[in-house]
């Protein structure tokens, strides 16, 4: 590490300097010598959770790990502004080659995500300016492929096809991207008139109409990514978070990833404590990563992804570089870390045109 670790990574019950340090640097230790951040030693990388990783290296200070991750984005980039849903590393074969052909068009957004925050980071112009191509390029991707009333269809198969098909999750988190890249591109005066209506009809479309995405009401993630993604806030985002916190939420232990299985996540307990904290609900988002520390962290910092409760074991037996990620990443948020409460905060970010309905 090249620095101390920040003020706002240290929360009372979560995280000291020490522990901070251990969890940036278990990141660091698997970011690979070309910027990519596999999920962890000798498996695959996907482009949504190594973006995840480098804002969470961005919050430490680490800020030329993370623009080297942004690098290796870009230099992976295809002419269509997609990227394949997963690389190989550490596996037998070439690092970086396509494990994964298809498209899955969340992964393919978040690159805006990821760079707006680490220019709210950085304040550095010279590489926004460089990779704002990137940027355009892959939101110019997503925009191409909206369904009718709102919502991105989830994917590009490997023969590109795309189906007439959304997920909540995946649209709730192309939404965060699309805001962030109009932030980007108001900050660099670029108008993206195609964005503001795609974000405010997708918008509209999470928040109102339910039946035109997928049916996957058993995945947490369909609960509280509206909120987390900012399609939702105020009342509204509350009243989303009670509806099903019984369904979800083990208390002591953390967040079902399915609400029929005896299994906590890491990943999306921080998520959900970011949602918490999003709408106002700080001290239920630190109880949640309280929880997790007990079951989940490793003594070198890293994070098991997930605990079976009914059989008192880990599982799958791997500390994922995201589940980190999103760990710091909420911390950052409680600990009014500027960049993260802006990007995932939402009040200052561009709502695009509103949309009172479509069809």
């Amino acid at each position: 590490m090249t620095a101390a670790v920040p003020e706002a990574l240290l929360l009372e019950g979560v995280l000291d300097a020490e522990q901070a340090a251990r969890t940036v640097r278990s990141i660091l230790a698997e970011q690979q010598s070309d910027g990519a951040i596999p999920w962890f030693t000798g498996h695959h990388l996907d482009p949504w959770d190594h973006t995840e990783a480098a804002m969470a290296l961005d919050t430490a200070g680490e800020h030329a790990a993370a623009e080297a991750a942004y690098r290796w984005l870009a230099a992976r980039q295809n002419p269509d502004g997609s990227w394949y849903a997963a690389y190989a590393y550490g596996q037998g074969g070439t690092d970086g080659a396509v494990a994964d052909a298809a498209k899955e068009t969340n992964f393919c957004a978040y690159v805006a995500v990821g760079v707006w925050h680490h220019h709210l980071s950085t304040g550095d112009d010279a590489f926004l300016e460089w990779i704002w191509p990137v940027v355009r390029r892959a939101l110019d991707f997503i925009v191409g492929l909206r369904l009718p009333g709102g919502p991105i269809s989830w994917r590009v198969d490997e023969h590109g096809e795309a189906p007439d098909e959304a997920l909540l999750t995946g649209s709730s988190s192309i939404l965060h991207a699309l805001r962030c890249g109009l932030a980007v591109a108001d900050y660099l005066e670029e108008p993206q008139p195609d964005w503001e209506l795609a974000a405010g009809r997708l918008r509209h479309a999470i928040a109102h109409h339910p039946e035109r995405f997928l049916d996957k009401d058993r995945f947490s993630m369909d609960w509280y990514y509206p909120v987390l993604g900012t399609a939702l806030r105020g009342p509204a985002a509350l009243e989303r978070i009670e509806r099903d916190w019984d369904r979800f939420v083990v208390p002591g232990l953390g967040v079902r990833c399915v609400s029929d299985r005896p299994w906590v996540t890491g990943g999306e307990s921080a998520e959900l404590a970011m949602a918490l904290w999003a709408v106002g609900e700080s001290d239920r988002a630190v109880e949640i990563l309280r929880w997790i520390q007990k079951h989940l962290r490793h003594s070198d910092g890293s994070y098991w992804t997930g605990y079976v409760f009914e059989d008192d074991a880990v599982w799958p037996e791997e500390r994922t570089t995201w589940t980190a990620g999103a760990l710091l990443l909420a911390v950052a948020a409680l600990g009014g870390d500027p960049a993260t409460v802006t990007v995932f905060g939402g009040d200052h970010l561009p709502t695009g045109l509103v949309v009172q309905d479509c069809c």
